[in-house]
């Protein structure tokens, strides 16, 4: 399979921009339920700073700040000038922020405005309220991300991910097209049909999900509490084989596992992807909307890495027809974290989303 370069010029500029900003400290955090309007980047919320989080090296990445938004209280870092055109970058699971511990000042140096939130479940990021239902249904971390939008009054993003990352931007992108300027989106489309996951899939990439099984049975759950740091280690071995990474970045991303909520999340999230857990009824009308499989129309740069398990085969093929809008596709020599696999790469693609 040939495997397409990203644009050079864009290189060019990404050789020399991440040693300028690399030592650059930033920070931020979030509030809200449905998605709104409002424009531009206003008068900032009331956010609260916490402690800086390495990058590794020796750079910071931090500090890490706090701000209420919808049902959370989300913990994010800032990276760029306040005024600068905004980027939300997705983590997937089991990863965290520190997967664009690179990506953030890169792009931080063309002059945008980069915000990494932690989802529900992970990290810093808390729940308000002890009462509030413990949901990681598809459509919750979409609302959470639009949620942080408001809370910091950004009315349009750029919207970048992978794994649960991907999906969240996928979602925002076919729902709320005016909240999303630009996409990047690593494996494609990856919007939950529940009704397709109730049919079997080859046995090959069944057994590469062999997790979401393991998390529908009590065992599971008590294999994920006692064995966390373990299980994600081996997936992100699994998930990227041509990736060596180091102890210290592992652990470092290991930290944001011990959220009270992070196992509870995690089960609810795989379970009701096969159907085996309810979603909230107030989100049966967003859910009805994402089974249809809506097309996104805003201007899309896919990414799928070579090496990662679950890449379809046919260089985005399978998924072409789901973006209706100015598109490119891009295939790197990588695993299944594009980001922190590959963060020039990943870089210049959000900056090409943002130009097409």
């Amino acid at each position: 399979m040939e495997i397409p370069e990203v644009n050079r010029s864009r290189r060019r500029f990404f050789g020399t921009a991440f040693s300028a900003v690399v030592a650059t400290q930033f920070g931020t955090t979030a509030s809200a339920h449905l998605p709104s309007g409002g424009q531009g980047a206003a008068a900032l919320p009331n956010v609260r700073s916490g402690g800086n989080t390495s990058s590794g090296g020796g750079a910071s990445f931090g500090p890490l700040k706090q701000v209420a938004a919808g049902v959370l209280d989300v913990g994010y870092v800032e990276v760029g000038p306040a005024d600068g055109r905004a980027v939300i970058l997705m983590h997937g699971w089991p990863y965290d922020i520190h997967s664009y511990a690179e990506v953030a000042p890169l792009l931080a140096a063309e002059g945008y405005r980069a915000i990494v939130p932690y989802f529900r479940g992970h990290g810093t990021t808390r729940f308000l309220s002890n009462d509030t239902f413990r949901n990681a249904q598809q459509s919750v971390f979409a609302l959470d991300i639009v949620a942080l939008m408001d809370a910091l009054k950004i009315g349009k993003a750029i919207l970048a991910g992978y794994d649960w990352g991907s999906r969240t931007g996928d979602i925002i992108a076919a729902l709320w097209p005016e909240r999303c300027k630009a996409l990047v989106s690593v494996t494609g489309y990856l919007i939950t049909d529940r009704e397709a996951n109730r049919l079997p899939s080859p046995p090959k990439s069944e057994w590469a999900w062999w997790y979401q099984y393991y998390f529908a049975t009590e065992r599971g759950v008590l294999g994920l509490t006692e064995n966390r740091h373990d299980l994600a280690e081996l997936i992100w071995k699994f998930n990227s084989p041509t990736w060596d990474f180091d102890r210290a970045t592992f652990d470092r991303t290991a930290e944001a596992f011990n959220n009270p909520d992070y196992v509870g999340i995690v089960i609810d999230n795989y379970r009701w992807r096969l159907g085996l857990a309810k979603g909230d009824p107030r989100y049966d009308g967003l859910e009805k909307r994402l089974a249809e499989g809506p097309v996104i129309s805003v201007p899309t740069i896919t990414v799928d890495g070579a090496y990662d398990p679950f890449t379809p085969a046919g260089d985005g093929a399978s998924y072409r027809r789901k973006f209706s809008g100015k598109y490119a596709h891009r295939t790197l020599k990588v695993g299944h974290n594009v980001p922190q696999e590959a963060p020039r790469a990943f870089a210049e693609a959000v900056v090409e989303a943002d130009g097409l």
